[in-house]
């Protein structure tokens, strides 16, 4: 077993703000080393904010963190020097090159001379920007804009990676292109990745460890699939045409052989089923009964959205509406 320190740890990460605003409510997170990592959750839950007090741009009221073994408070120089941050938005200079982006950065780095031009030259290929090297970065295309801004978190070869929501924003193609080169760092260099994103998709296929995050806490931490492979059976969704009574709906399917964990939210139903198919008749059958009328039903394998749903009560997409989001003095609204 490795004894490697973690590349990220934190323990009871407590933020607020006035006016009793509170955007982390006791967050614990271990990165190990190498690894690709993902802060799930939507907006508001308190992603951004981990991000801005593991990068030293922000200081918890509580709690403690180390990133590449350096305290974030005390050493916040050394974590500087370790990481390579990526943020929501480009930080590159719109009206230089990328090349010239890439110089500057690399001379905040002590980066110089033909080893500095190297590296530019290296980063640009890697990113397919060498043919844009020598352009305004502000004609760009977003894809090629985020590509800039990751080539940009590595040019002074950091040994952590904090991408907060890389590809918010972009469209399918490039968004595809950018979760493309994210798996290569993390496979070509070992890098460690710590990946914030409320795309359920991106984190499946991205990180090989998760965090689901909600108001500011972990629900819950593991792989992908063995989060999902903990919830038993089938997933089974319905949707009435007409909003019933929640206590009648309840003693319609609470009880029925083979279904677990009924959720009712106005028309909507939820369950685990051991058998999806076999149970659909038999919700049918229950919830006619009780005089309400099935619109539509899926049924589908376990996926991350049912996860969230298990461990913070509520199905992902409603809380992605939820507008209490996290204080504009945090320096983003995820």
């Amino acid at each position: 077993m490795s004894t490697r320190a973690p590349a990220v740890l934190a323990r009871k990460l407590i933020k607020t703000y006035p006016g009793g605003i509170t955007a982390l409510n006791g967050m614990d997170i271990t990165v190990e080393t190498g690894k690709v990592f993902g802060l799930l959750g939507p907006n508001g839950a308190g992603k951004s904010t981990t991000v801005k007090i593991l990068t030293t741009l922000a200081r918890a009221t509580s709690g403690e963190a180390t990133v590449a073994g350096h305290d974030v408070l005390r050493h916040p120089d050394r974590v500087r020097r370790a990481i390579g941050v990526v943020a929501q938005k480009s930080g590159a200079d719109p009206v230089a090159t990328g090349r010239e982006n890439l110089q500057l950065q690399g001379r905040l780095y002590g980066l110089t001379g033909a080893a500095l031009n190297r590296r530019a030259d290296e980063l640009l290929d890697r990113f397919d920007l060498a043919g844009a090297g020598k352009r305004a970065v502000k004609g760009y295309s977003g894809g090629m804009q985020r590509r800039l801004d990751v080539a940009l978190g590595l040019v002074h070869r950091p040994d952590v990676l904090f991408l907060d929501e890389p590809t918010t924003g972009l469209d399918p193609e490039a968004r595809a292109a950018m979760w493309d080169e994210i798996s290569r760092l993390a496979g070509d260099e070992g890098l460690t990745i710590l990946l914030t994103t409320h795309y359920l998709e991106e984190a499946d296929r991205l990180a090989e460890r998760i965090a689901i995050v909600d108001r500011g806490r972990v629900v819950v931490e593991g792989s992908p699939d063995q989060l999902k492979g903990e919830l038993r059976g089938d997933a089974v969704h319905m949707e009435l045409r007409a909003e019933a009574g929640r206590t009648s709906l309840a003693a319609a399917v609470g009880g029925l052989p083979g279904i677990h964990e009924v959720l009712i939210e106005g028309r909507r139903i939820s369950a685990r089923a051991d058998d999806g198919a076999a149970a659909v008749p038999v919700l049918l059958a229950a919830l006619e009964r009780a005089g309400a009328v099935v619109a539509s039903a899926t049924v589908a394998r376990p996926s991350l959205d049912d996860v969230y749903l298990r461990y913070a009560g509520r199905r992902f997409s409603e809380a992605q509406d939820d507008r209490t989001l996290e204080p504009a003095t945090a320096g983003g609204t995820r």
